[in-house]
C-alpha cells in the first residue's frame, strides 16, 4: 500500500481491484481521518464505525471472489436525508432526532447493492431549508478553506467532508442549487441530474417537484461513477423516469469540437462579483480553445427565479412537513394538555427558525384568497423560464456561467437577513424549477477561496455535460486544490 491513498474515485476503484490495499485498510484511514479533522469541521452527523468496517469486510470478499462492482469497497458520505435502516436519520432537525428509518432509501439500497461503504451521515441545512449550512440543530459546518466561512447548503456537510478528504465522494440533493452551490463553495464538483433521474423514494421531501439527489465529488469523472450506482427506475417514486440503463461515463476523454455553449448575458451582470466574472471569462476562453463554439443567449425570465422559487418550494414545504405534528412522525413535547398543546409544542420545540418561516410563508401562499396570486402566478412564471431554456436549447448544447455571485460568505453574515441570502440562489434556482440537469466544477479561486462555475445541459444530457467537464478538467488543475485550513492530501 502506498504512502497517501489518492483522492479520485476512480483511482481508489482501481487500487481496490489491483490489490494495493483493502477496502477495511481504505475504510479506517477515512475513519481516522473523520475522528482527527471532523471535530473543527462538524461535517458528519452521524459517524458508522463498525457497520463501515462490516461492509468493507463484505466488499473485500466480493473482490477476492471476483464478484464485485466497479465501485465495491470505495467508501462515500452520506447526506442525512436519505433514509437508512439502523442508522438515525435525522434531516439536521430536533423533530427527527431520534427517528431510525425502518428501510433505506432507493439511492441506499443502490449503494449497498453496489457494494459501497457508507461512512456516516453528513450535516446539512434542517430539512434541506438553506443555502449555508447553519440551520442544522446539530451545529453548523465549517468550510474547510477557512472555517470562519460556510461551507454553502442544504448539501454543505458533504461538500466540506469531500473538500476535506474525509470522504471520497457523497451523495447530496439539491432543490435549489443545494448540491451546486456548497460545491462551488468548496471547491468540489457537484451534479444536479435531470428531475427524475435518481429515485425520490426514501429522501425526505422539502420540495417534491425541485428536490433531485446527486453525487458530490472531485472530479467530473467519480460523478458519472457514482451516478452510474444510483442513477436508474424506482415504481416505489412516482417522479421517477422509467428510462434505459446509461453509462454515464461513456464521453469522458472525448473530444468538444462540436459543442456549441451559450453564455446567458442576464448571468454576467452587476449582481456577480468582478473578480469571479473575470476568472469565468478565462474558463470560457478555455473551452473555446478546447474546440467549443462560444455565443451569447438571453434568458430574459432568469430575473423571476427567486421569487418564483420561494413561492413554489416554499408551499410544498408547508405541505410535506405537516405529516411532523408529534404524534404521526416527529418531536413529540412532554406533558401536553390538550390536542392543540401537543402540535403547537411540538412543532415549536422541533422546528428551527429557518424552517418556521419557510412554513408560515408557505402557508400563507396557499390559503385561501391568495392562492391564485401567488403561488398560481408563480406556476405560470416557472413555465416561462423552462420555456427561455427551451429556446436557448433550440442554438446551443450546453450553458455556461457562474454558479454563486460570489464566495463563500462568513458564517453568521446573513443572519439577521435571510432574503440577502436566498440571493445566493440567484443561478442555480431556474435550473430546478425547469427539471434540468446542471453542474458545478471548480474554475479558479479569488482571495484564496474556490469559484464554481455552472453548466447547465438540456434533459437528459448528463453524461454529455460530464464529458465536457471532464475536458475542461484535463487541462486544468482547480479540481486537484486542497484546503490548508485541514490539510492537503488524501489519508495516510
Amino acid at each position: 500500500m502506498s504512502d497517501q491513498f489518492p483522492s479520485s474515485v476512480a483511482q481508489l476503484a482501481a487500487g481496490l481491484r489491483d490489490g494495493e490495499y483493502s477496502s477495511v485498510e481504505l475504510t479506517k484511514a477515512y475513519l481516522t481521518r473523520i475522528s482527527e479533522h471532523d471535530d473543527a469541521l462538524n461535517s458528519f452527523i452521524t459517524v458508522c464505525d463498525e457497520s463501515a468496517l462490516a461492509q468493507a469486510r463484505a466488499a473485500d470478499a466480493a473482490i477476492a471472489a471476483g464478484a464485485a462492482n466497479n465501485l465495491c469497497g470505495v467508501p462515500y458520505a452520506n447526506k442525512d436525508i436519505f433514509c437508512t435502516s439502523d442508522v438515525r436519520t435525522s434531516c439536521g432537525s430536533k423533530m427527527l432526532d431520534n427517528f431510525i428509518a425502518p428501510y433505506d432509501a432507493g439511492v441506499v439500497e443502490r449503494l449497498n447493492a453496489a457494494g459501497m461503504v457508507m461512512l456516516g451521515k453528513t450535516n446539512m441545512d434542517e430539512f434541506a431549508m438553506g443555502s449555508s449550512n447553519e440551520t442544522s440543530f446539530y451545529g453548523r459546518t465549517c468550510n474547510p478553506w477557512d472555517l470562519s466561512r460556510v461551507p454553502g447548503g442544504s448539501s454543505g456537510g458533504s461538500a466540506a467532508a469531500v473538500a476535506a478528504s474525509l470522504a471520497p465522494i457523497a451523495t447530496g440533493t439539491d432543490t435549489g442549487g443545494s448540491i451546486r452551490q456548497p460545491a462551488a463553495f468548496c471547491g468540489i464538483s457537484g451534479l444536479k441530474p435531470t428531475y427524475g433521474r435518481v429515485s425520490r423514494y426514501g429522501m425526505i421531501a422539502f420540495a417534491s417537484s425541485l428536490d433531485q439527489g446527486g453525487p458530490m465529488g472531485r472530479t467530473a469523472e467519480d460523478l458519472a461513477l457514482l451516478m452510474n450506482v444510483i442513477a436508474g427506475f424506482d415504481e416505489r417514486d412516482s417522479t421517477s423516469l422509467e428510462m434505459p440503463d446509461e453509462d454515464f461515463g461513456r464521453l469522458l476523454n472525448k473530444p468538444i469540437e462540436n459543442a456549441r455553449i451559450g453564455v446567458p448575458s442576464e448571468y454576467f451582470g452587476p449582481d456577480l462579483d468582478a473578480e469571479i466574472g473575470a476568472l469565468l471569462e478565462r474558463a470560457i476562453a478555455e473551452f473555446e480553445k478546447l474546440g467549443a463554439t462560444i455565443c451569447e443567449v438571453s434568458l430574459p425570465n432568469s430575473q423571476l427565479a427567486i421569487p418564483a422559487y420561494y413561492v413554489i418550494a416554499l408551499a410544498e414545504c408547508s405541505s410535506n412537513l405537516s405529516r411532523y405534528d408529534g404524534i404521526r412522525f416527529g418531536h413529540q413535547c412532554e406533558n401536553a394538555v390538550d390536542l392543540t398543546d401537543l402540535y403547537e409544542r411540538s412543532r415549536a420545540e422541533g422546528f428551527g427558525e429557518e424552517v418556521k418561516r419557510r412554513i408560515l410563508v408557505g402557508t400563507y401562499a396557499l390559503s385561501s384568497g391568495y392562492y391564485d396570486a401567488y403561488y398560481r402566478k408563480a406556476q405560470q412564471i416557472r413555465r416561462l423560464i423552462k420555456q427561455d431554456f427551451v429556446n436557448a436549447f433550440d442554438d446551443v448544447d450546453f450553458l455556461i456561467g457562474p454558479t454563486t455571485p460570489d464566495v463563500a460568505f462568513t458564517a453568521g453574515c446573513h443572519s439577521s437577513d435571510p432574503v440577502t441570502m436566498y440571493l445566493s440562489d440567484i443561478y442555480t434556482t431556474a435550473v430546478n424549477l425547469a427539471g434540468l440537469p446542471a453542474l458545478s466544477i471548480p474554475a479558479g479561486q479569488v482571495s484564496g477561496l474556490p469559484v464554481g462555475l455552472q453548466l447547465i445541459g438540456n434533459y437528459f444530457s448528463e453524461a454529455a455535460m460530464l464529458g465536457l467537464a471532464d475536458r475542461y478538467q484535463k487541462n486544468s488543475s482547480w479540481h486537484l486544490s486542497h484546503p490548508s485550513e485541514i490539510c492537503a492530501g488524501g489519508p495516510s
